[in-house]
């Protein structure tokens, strides 16, 4: 980060700031803008993208900007920018097709809606930094294909938990020792949990209640485990991987102990999750080493005996570290996740309720459906439909509760965008 800091510091100087574009201005896109608007050296947000323009003009003033101009076409957003104005649209397009933007963080949490703006961006020539683990977990692996044919970065962002996990990993691989899992702590999961139950909560937080509830019911955390999987290539040890509970605070160091032994000796390694552990919300890796005389140092400096070393980080701050991203991948190409190939592990869809043939699945985060992780040669050969493509297929059968649901069981809709990246996903990597 001392270099990053060094190198953001000489842009300022050159007044030469990395030019970043922004679509989303919900709750993460505001914070997102406030910290590169108020706290980033080295780099402007030249233009917000939003369906709603009243919220990305919040998102300006928010941060004390109040000169803004408004652009409907291309020609008015790129003169615009070129003058050095901001600039709000509801149109991203013009984000990912103007030649004074270099980056493009996608902050919506959509996934038809992000995969046609990411693939554009990418093929436009733009890094991507993604706050949407559920794009990422999807068709993220096929869209690393796609960067690197145009030679851009594509990263999920520090401080959110995989980028927390995989800055984690690499520090723990890098001092030589073997990472087996790799964790996340939460403090709640109830995988029936939908808006109704979560709106409280997501009022007293200024958040979106779909949004809660994803985080509520598992899904979030099966899609931030998902990509972390795709990125080390880990897998998943069962379906919907282990999550054990502890007591409220106990230390992760002794809360790995709640793991199976046998969780630790998956070829590979393993990601998976844990309730109630402290510090929350961190993350964690298990390692081990296979040589005494570390070890014994290990324990020196009060890692315990062994054979499962636990290192954590204690906090993830989500929006407050993205300007760390778009540096990386400007300044240094370099991804904070990158998925390694094909694809690991899936999210695939269950049933919360007992489901009805002819009803229209809602989508994450809401009433029918939740996700859990399995591994992407289980999830192929099942059938199984992901979750990130689950939103307005239409049920041809009935569901139990907490039943899996596959292909065969829905109506896709015709024309979607992601339905064609999952396509050429499982083509390319043949899947």
């Amino acid at each position: 980060m001392i270099i990053i800091y060094g190198e953001l510091e000489k842009r300022k100087k050159e007044n030469n700031p990395i030019r970043v574009g922004l679509i989303g201005a919900g709750f993460m896109g505001k914070g997102i803008a406030l910290q590169i608007i108020g706290y980033s050296l080295g780099m402007k947000l030249v233009a917000i993208s939003n369906r709603t323009l009243s919220k990305a003009e919040k998102a300006y003033t928010d941060a004390g900007i109040h000169e803004i101009e408004y652009a409907n076409v291309q020609k008015d957003l790129d003169r615009a920018l070129k003058y050095g104005k901001l600039c709000l649209t509801n149109n991203p397009d013009l984000l990912c097709d103007s030649k004074h933007i270099d980056i493009i963080v996608e902050a919506t949490g959509a996934v038809e809606f992000s995969a046609r703006v990411v693939t554009r961006a990418i093929q436009n020539k733009k890094h991507v930094i993604l706050m949407n683990a559920e794009l990422d977990a999807t068709v993220g692996p096929y869209l690393k294909v796609l960067a690197d044919a145009n030679n851009v970065i594509i990263s999920n962002s520090d401080g959110d938990q995989p980028g927390v996990i995989m800055n984690l990993y690499r520090f723990v691989k890098g001092i030589g020792v073997n990472p087996v899992l790799c964790g996340n702590i939460k403090g709640l999961h109830d995988p029936y949990r939908n808006p109704s139950t979560q709106a409280k909560f997501a009022k007293t937080w200024g958040q979106n209640p779909e949004m809660v509830t994803s985080f509520a019911d598992g899904s979030k955390i099966s899609f931030e485990q998902a990509v972390v999987a795709n990125s080390t290539g880990m897998t998943v040890a069962r379906r919907g991987m282990y999550g054990p509970e502890v007591p409220a605070g106990t230390p992760i160091e002794q809360a790995i102990t709640a793991f199976p032994d046998e969780l630790f000796h998956q070829p590979g390694g393993v990601v998976d999750y844990i309730i109630g552990a402290s510090p929350s919300p961190g993350v964690f890796v298990i390692g081990t080493h296979d040589h005494p005389v570390q070890q014994h140092y290990l324990n020196l400096y009060k890692m315990g005996e062994g054979p499962y070393y636990c290192f954590y980080t204690p906090y993830h701050l989500c929006h407050f570290e993205t300007p760390n991203t778009i540096a990386r991948a400007v300044l240094f190409g370099d991804a904070t996740t990158s998925p390694s190939g094909k694809p690991f592990v899936n999210v695939i869809t269950k049933a919360k309720k007992n489901l009805k043939a002819g009803e229209e699945i809602d989508g994450i985060g809401k009433y029918m459906v939740y996700g859990v992780c399995e591994n992407t040669a289980t999830a192929i050969s099942e059938n199984l439909l992901p979750l990130g493509a689950a939103e307005e297929c239409i049920l041809k059968n009935d569901i139990e509760k907490d039943e899996a649901i596959t292909y065969n069981d829905v109506i896709i809709p015709k024309g979607r965008f992601i339905d064609e990246l999952l396509i050429r996903q499982k083509k390319y990597f043949n899947l």
